[in-house]
């Protein structure tokens, strides 16, 4: 039996064996054959050799630079940040909320008498003054009651007139004997009978002049109608529970809103002080976009009413305030923005809000000293806005506070005052820094 070698190794034989070896004289000849065509190429035109060295030159100072600056920035270079100066103003303690505005009074004219509705002497939302008439209901049934109670008036006058006369003679022919005692009595009984009932009589008259006097219904108070509840030629009667029409006092309006029972102490000083007025805005889109809008402007209006119980679902109070509303700028319903002023905060730091910060130990803010590292110093918030905090004296004026950037920040760390990017320090910045860039643009 022979030795059969294994199939890994022929295989490496045989391929081995059919792998050519290149012939260095060959590659050596192609090279210089190209060498002197590249040669040649540039030699016609050295311009153009001339560019190639300065792009490679220029890539490689590029790649030299974007490796110095990354080395630059993974070595710990000091994070940008935006600061703002501490200032001494007034500061206003405002407390802001939703009001909602309410008519004065709301009537609901309903009618006194049943009969139908002939005419309407309004139009719908119109303003009315009181007194104006507004709506007539058909008289005629009440006149023809009136005559009618009239007319029994005279017919028991007429009587009490033969009773009262057989009276008096009754009681002069009791004297002398020659009519009863009791006759007598029953004839002045007849003639006070018949003087009560003159008196119903008379009643009933007034009545009928006051049905009368409902046939014509006026305005009970000053204000804008509603819609119609019922049209002239319908049947109106006196138990009609949704009545005829509205009318809402708009001048003047309430405004209510609620605070919090917090701040009731502060706002009852005020109150006492005649001091306590809230600030009403419109809630308009409209109004908003247009800046120089009228309705966009804070209308002072003084509050008189402090509700006498805390609401105990939201602990919250209600106030209301009285606006005359000259120009019908408010309608009942409307939702207002109203801001309250509690108290002044005269000669008070403040930062811009983003400045203060929330930690495990409170408030605080990032400081940046003259040697341009932060210092984190806690800090007391005395009132705060959408803008501004107003701070105790652990700021003083004119030290910068850090705005932005602060969560890279620890106390000690060097940082850079960036300026927000658009302004012109920013712009002039970047062109100092960038001046290469900006000459070859150029060119």
């Amino acid at each position: 039996m022979g030795y059969d070698e294994p199939s890994s190794k022929r295989q490496a034989a045989i391929y081995g064996a059919a792998a050519p070896r290149p012939n260095p004289w060959v590659r050596r000849t192609l090279l210089a054959i190209l060498a002197i065509g590249v040669g040649g190429y540039f030699a016609a035109d050295p311009q153009r050799l001339q560019s190639v060295v300065q792009a490679v030159s220029g890539a490689g100072t590029q790649q030299q630079a974007t490796g110095g600056a990354r080395a630059g920035r993974g070595a710990g270079a000091a994070p940008p940040v935006r600061v703002a100066t501490a200032q001494v103003q007034n500061v206003p303690v405002t407390v802001r909320t939703i009001g909602t505005v309410l008519a004065n009074s709301v009537v609901t004219v309903k009618s006194q008498i049943d009969g139908p509705l002939l005419s309407a002497s309004f139009k719908e939302g119109q303003m009315v003054k009181k007194g104006d008439l507004l709506f007539e209901i058909d008289p005629a049934p009440f006149q023809a009651a009136l005559r009618q109670s009239q007319a029994q008036v005279e017919r028991d006058k007429a009587q009490l007139a033969s009773v009262q006369a057989d009276a008096d003679r009754a009681v002069m022919l009791s004297q002398r004997g020659i009519v009863s005692e009791q006759q007598r009595d029953q004839l002045v009984a007849s003639a006070k009978a018949l003087m009560a009932t003159i008196a119903a009589d008379s009643a009933a008259v007034e009545r009928a002049e006051l049905n009368l006097g409902y046939t014509t219904i006026r305005s009970p108070v000053n204000g804008k109608t509603g819609a119609f509840l019922v049209f002239p030629g319908n049947q109106v009667h006196a138990n009609d529970a949704g009545g005829m029409i509205t009318i809402a006092e708009i001048q003047p309006v309430k405004i209510t809103f609620n605070l919090p029972q917090g701040d009731l102490p502060q706002l009852q000083d005020r109150l006492r002080e005649g001091k306590l007025v809230a600030g009403v805005t419109t809630r308009s889109d409209v109004a908003a976009a247009n800046a120089s809008d009228q309705s966009t402007m804070e209308i002072p209006v003084k509050v008189d009413f402090v509700g006498n119980s805390v609401d105990d679902r939201t602990g919250t109070i209600e106030l209301r305030a009285t606006f005359d509303n000259p120009d019908l700028r408010l309608v009942p319903g409307e939702l207002v923005d109203v801001s309250v002023t509690l108290q002044n905060l005269p000669n008070n730091i403040t930062v811009p809000r983003e400045a203060v910060n929330v930690g495990q130990n409170g408030n605080y803010v990032f400081v940046v000293d003259d040697t341009m590292k932060v210092q984190m110093r806690p800090v007391k918030v005395r009132f705060q806005d959408q803008t501004i905090a107003a701070l105790d004296d652990s700021v003083k004026a004119g030290e910068r506070v850090v705005t932005d950037g602060q969560l890279r920040l620890v106390p000690g760390a060097a940082v850079t005052i960036s300026t927000p990017e658009g302004t012109p320090a920013a712009a002039g910045a970047q062109a100092a820094r960038s001046p290469e860039k900006t000459s070859q643009n150029d060119r």
